[in-house]
């Protein structure tokens, strides 16, 4: 090869290369990762600035020695009269089951807990860590211990505030943060007393927001990866700024150690409850006064609304906030003073976390408009009371005697409600409607859990007082071209409920 021939090959050859690396770069982009994308380089300073703060919480409880009827108790052993040692296992079992004088035990148990007042010395931890306990003390980072008393606590969110002497010790604060600010993948810092380990902190990120566990009625809790463990219960969740956004209180573990599935209260709803509870030693929530049930796709399209959202009102408590009227059931209640409500758990938080007595707007869905209803708020420690004592009442009924053919509709027969039916299925005076009979097995009325008892008060948002009327209700909605019937069910009490049952 010449030395034209050879220059003319190495120009292809670069040529070629050139391209392929245009090509390649065409094809696969050069990709910069943002540089918050590791993490923070350290969190080491931040821990120091809050170790102080975080305290365990130390319990103890006396309980009686066992008891001789526990089912999980070794059975005294059954030995022929005159046997060696006889006396010996008499005088243990005696012993073991609290009798002779034997003396109580003390159990005790230990959690997590952190200081949000310095000056008044005010410790924040879960209710089921100082749960039953006669001692509270408090322990600190440096070694130190302060016994503490009991301001009050909260079993609906499992939240507890304890007091200790701030004369006694420097004590060091943390703040609440903004939970609602709060994004998932966002970093957070535990701090806590894991199995006993004092002073333990632990990294992770926001896995997961609005969490039910189905653990109370505000379930909303913010679910992490970073390590909780048996023993971090009651203690904080920080942001990246030392702001307490959660306080640790359960865990899914198969195990009992963490698996990466924490969850903490948003501090959104601790620090209200925290506020209440010191200012009255108890919590004042908000009330409305009506049962609510979810909006499924069914009940959605029967009551002509374009998507499931809000919470259904299945009945109104008597001597409640809006036993007035201003709430009916049916109602489909889909923002609460300015919020949204999405799904029906959203509506019992918003309401509990406003003032007593407050004056709020209400925008429902009646019989498919939307209108806004004004309600003043009661108080749910004393709703929870009425509710309890609400039950029905037997009255006269209709006239003794009547005699209704029955009829068959969408797998039920339906009756007149008279004395007759009363008695026989014990319907309360006050519930009005049409009986329901019987029901056909495999039906789409048996598939919903209607059962014979049950009165049919309303089809449709329409009040219901014969059986003829249930058919020809029936009917009109089969002619609107609608596929399924919305029924409110009143119970033999008069508990409501809504279903909805096909029509095809």
């Amino acid at each position: 090869m010449n030395s034209t021939t050879l220059l003319r090959a190495m120009r292809k050859a670069s040529l070629a290369a050139t391209t392929a690396l245009m090509i390649g770069a065409v094809a696969a982009p050069t990709f910069v990762a943002p540089a918050f994308a590791q993490g923070p380089e350290s969190v080491a300073d931040l821990a120091e600035g809050l170790l102080g703060a975080v305290v365990n919480i130390s319990t103890s409880q006396t309980v009686k020695s066992g008891d001789g009827d526990n089912e999980n108790a070794v059975p005294v052993p059954q030995l022929p009269e005159g046997a060696p040692f006889q006396d010996f296992f008499d005088d243990f079992f005696k012993k073991r089951d609290g009798q002779d004088g034997a003396a109580p035990q003390k159990v005790q148990s230990l959690g997590s807990g952190f200081i949000v007042d310095a000056e008044q010395g005010i410790v924040v931890t879960n209710n089921h860590v100082i749960a039953d306990a006669d001692e509270i003390e408090v322990n600190f980072s440096d070694g130190s211990k302060l016994k503490a008393t009991l301001i009050g606590t909260d079993t609906k969110t499992d939240i507890a505030v304890l007091k200790i002497d701030p004369k006694a010790k420097k004590l060091t604060a943390v703040k609440f943060g903004d939970s609602n600010k709060m994004r998932i993948g966002d970093w957070v810092m535990a701090i806590g007393n894991p199995f006993g380990l004092g002073g333990t902190v632990t990294l992770g990120i926001v896995s997961a927001r609005n969490r039910d566990i189905n653990s109370g009625p505000y379930d909303d809790f913010i679910q992490t990866d970073a390590a909780i463990n048996r023993g971090n219960s009651g203690g904080p969740l920080f942001n990246m700024y030392g702001e307490v956004i959660g306080i640790n209180t359960a865990i899914i573990s198969p195990s009992g150690g963490s698996i990466g599935i924490g969850f903490s209260i948003p501090s959104e709803i601790a620090a209200g409850v925290v506020d209440q509870l010191r200012q009255f030693g108890e919590t004042r929530r908000g009330w409305l006064g009506v049962r609510i049930q979810p909006v499924t796709d069914d009940i959605a399209e029967s009551l002509g609304m374009t998507s499931a959202k809000g919470a259904l009102v299945a009945g109104i408590i008597k001597g409640g906030p809006v036993d007035n009227g201003a709430i009916q059931p049916g109602d489909v209640v889909i923002k609460f003073d300015g919020k949204d409500i999405v799904e029906m758990r959203d509506l019992p938080r918003v309401v509990a976390e406003s003032p007593v007595g407050k004056a709020v707007d209400v925008v429902v869905v009646r019989k498919g408009v939307e209108q806004t209803v004004k309600v003043t708020l009661g108080r749910l420690e004393d709703g929870e009371k009425l509710a309890e004592g609400e039950t029905g009442k037997p009255g006269e009924g209709a006239d003794k005697g009547a005699e209704v053919a029955a009829v068959s509709v969408l797998g039920m027969t339906l009756g007149e409600l008279n004395d007759d039916t009363r008695a026989k299925f014990g319907i309360a005076g006050d519930v009005a409607g049409v009986v329901v009979t019987a029901v056909a097995k495999d039906s789409a009325a048996a598939e919903r859990g209607i059962v014979a008892g049950e009165v049919i008060t309303e089809i449709g948002q329409e009040e219901m007082k014969s059986p003829k009327q249930v058919t020809d209700r029936i009917a009109a909605l089969k002619e609107q071209g609608r596929k399924n019937a919305l029924l409110m069910l009143a119970s033999k009490t008069g508990e409501l409920r809504f279903v909805t049952l096909r029509m095809d």
